[in-house]
């Protein structure tokens, strides 16, 4: 129930700003450009608060955070007074509705690019993207990635960390190849590699890019020496304390932190014999792992945590710019985020990405839960990969977006005279309806991986 609050708040707040700021760029162009804007809402359906300006527009928040929307003066909806006809929105010049629509998702990129600069700004601790093994007869092994190289590019997009490598591969997902780019070990040359991935294969949702391709990211060593023991957890019943050093379990010697948790993992509500050292003594402690469901799976679950040796200097990196080199770094970033983006949504239209990768408010705010509680810089790099996600959406080609409307302007231009307005209607109407189809798709994705 608390992770439940905590998302489902995380996810209105940020929603929240993000409706607000593509709302406000509505707002703001159509008050410079003339038009009288009657009501500015941040959400729809039943009004919780309004307040009308000095300026006449009336301000609202709605119930239901899903989107938002500024309401101008317009003769095609209501009845216009003669005085009033130069400030409604069809009597503008067509560069000027054009400037009106666009401003929302316009407004997103450049949030994209406020956000990125605060996070430069505040700057970003970052684990390098460092090669710690290669899966034998992979398409990373068939390119000669070895251990211990630093990724440093993907394509044409550079990679500072892991996050960064597996977004810039995940865009190439139904291509022939990849370039590459790679520095040694030891630091002092660099080398490109070419990945053939005509056999690629992959399901975004259960592997990482870098994985289904064979690479494996390098962790420090995990020790079995127990660093954390959770309150009320079957370790703390057993009696297990930090400092203990895992031994054997039902009589096999733990080697490696990872097989532990495998044989912990499955082995649910099962009294198992667990030897330690504890101060140089060996002990022989009854433990009964408690089952727990992740991602629809019972699995074992201890509550402790191992200790892990420090990484190396030379792999943490703190990403901080100066604020004028930070607008630099922050456009450049954004302008990577949107190629990426518009080139992972194409490839769900084309198929080489499956429609089952859409997400819906539930991964969303699933998202935002977790990126607010590892502090404001992850929420904020979050809300910038959602706001650019908002504006490019907002740009499709469908009637009832801002890029429908766009649309409808460019043709009118062409053809010097509005699209008439029966060809509009029946056009929002099946804008609206395949909307509606992406959005229950997308919910549907969203159900299936709870």
């Amino acid at each position: 129930m608390v992770d439940f609050l905590w998302n489902t708040g995380s996810f209105i707040i940020g929603l929240g700003i993000l409706i607000t700021v593509h709302e406000f760029g509505h707002f703001w162009i159509a008050r410079r450009c003339g038009v009288k804007v009657l009501r500015f809402s941040i959400g729809f359906g039943p009004v919780l608060l309004q307040k009308t300006g000095r300026d006449g527009t009336e301000y609202a928040v709605s119930l239901i955070p899903l989107g938002g929307y500024v309401k101008m003066l317009d003769e095609r909806v209501d009845s216009v007074p003669k005085h009033e006809k130069p400030y409604a929105f069809n009597n503008q010049s067509l560069p000027k509705r054009f400037s009106i629509v666009a401003a929302g998702p316009v407004f997103n990129f450049i949030f994209a690019v406020f956000a990125y600069w605060v996070i430069f700004i505040v700057g970003v601790p970052t684990i390098k993207p460092v090669v710690g093994s290669v899966v034998p007869d992979s398409v990373a092994s068939q390119s000669q990635i070895n251990a211990g190289m630093i990724i440093t590019d993907v394509g044409n997009l550079p990679t500072s960390n892991w996050n960064e490598v597996n977004m810039a591969l995940a865009s190439h997902i139904g291509d022939r190849q990849v370039v590459i780019k790679l520095r040694s070990d030891n630091g002092q040359y660099f080398i490109e590699r070419t990945l053939d991935l005509n056999a690629w294969k992959i399901d975004p949702e259960k592997q990482l890019p870098m994985t289904s391709l064979g690479i494996e990211a390098y962790h420090p060593s995990i020790q079995s020496q127990i660093s954390r023991v959770a309150e009320n957890s079957p370790a703390a019943t057993a009696g297990l304390k930090v400092g203990d050093k895992l031994q054997k379990i039902n009589g096999n010697p733990i080697i490696k932190w990872t097989d532990f948790i495998e044989f912990i993992q499955t082995h649910t509500n099962e009294v198992l014999n667990l030897e330690i050292e504890r101060n140089g003594a060996i002990m022989l402690l009854k433990i009964k792992p408690e089952a727990k469901q992740i991602n629809g799976t019972i699995r074992g679950f201890l509550g402790i945590a191992p200790t892990m040796l420090p990484w190396p200097e030379n792999y943490v990196e703190n990403i901080q710019f100066n604020p004028l080199i930070a607008v630099v770094k922050a456009g450049e970033k954004t302008w990577e985020l949107i190629g990426m983006t518009a080139n992972l949504t194409r490839k769900i239209f084309t198929g080489d990405i499956g429609i089952k990768n859409l997400s819906g408010p539930i991964s969303i705010a699933k998202g935002a839960g977790v990126t607010a509680s590892y502090g404001v810089v992850s929420f904020l790099s979050f809300l910038a990969l959602i706001s650019v996600n908002l504006g490019l959406v907002n740009l499709f080609p469908l009637p009832v977006l801002d890029g429908g409307h766009l649309l409808f302007f460019i043709i009118e231009g062409i053809i010097r005279r509005p699209i008439p307005e029966k060809v509009q209607e029946y056009s929002f109407r099946f804008g609206a309806a395949l909307l509606f189809m992406l959005m229950g798709v997308a919910l549907f994705n969203d159900f299936t991986r709870l």
